[in-house]
């Protein structure tokens, strides 16, 4: 084998990584060749991953939604993320409504990987993202969520449960998807003008 795969993406990685997102192969390997300059490793840390996704919110505190995004991506629970979790959740992260992203989503809001929700999750989560709407923006939000608490309490009435009951996967997907509302909590959107 010599040292090739280290510096080439591996055909089988390749493949897989086209099927499961929409990038290119030149896109996939640009990225490559970037993740082995930045992590020559081939392993990213829970702190360059917070630099690396703080550069796409360069007005405001990104840092605590970066550690969640990490640790659903961190799938097999090393505490760092080889360059096929980085590209899905750069992937994840960035493109459409689709089950898969909510399946993602759950896994963000899943903050303990017990396999259910709880309403103390989704305030966490609601936090992190609060944190990343720049302040101009959080002035303009409307009045029933303008705060992370605000937040959580809208999103968590659209899944019709109890503060101390928990959601499981598929309930938490029929509900946002149910919801045009629940959708746009989820995450953070830019506004538009």
């Amino acid at each position: 084998m010599g040292n090739t795969t280290s510096s080439a993406l591996s055909k089988e990685i390749l493949q897989d990584l086209k099927l499961t997102t929409k990038f290119t192969e030149h896109e996939i390997s640009q990225w490559y060749e970037n993740f082995q300059t930045q992590c020559p490793t081939g392993r990213i840390t829970p702190e360059e991953f917070e630099q690396i996704y703080t550069r796409f919110f360069p007005d405001s505190d990104a840092k605590s939604y970066a550690r969640h995004v990490f640790r659903s991506f961190d799938t097999n629970d090393d505490g760092t993320l080889d360059f096929k979790e980085y590209i899905i959740a750069l992937h994840m992260t960035s493109t459409g409504k689709t089950t898969r992203k909510l399946e993602w989503a759950f896994s963000l809001f899943d903050v303990d990987k017990n396999g259910y929700i709880n309403k103390t999750e989704v305030t966490e989560i609601c936090q992190a993202i609060f944190k990343l709407i720049p302040k101009e923006e959080q002035c303009k939000l409307q009045d029933d969520e303008n705060t992370p608490e605000k937040r959580a309490n809208k999103l968590w009435s659209y899944f019709e449960k109890k503060d101390n009951e928990r959601l499981a996967e598929g309930e938490f997907i029929k509900g946002v998807t149910e919801n045009e509302n629940a959708m746009r909590l989820i995450h953070y959107e830019e506004m538009k003008e």
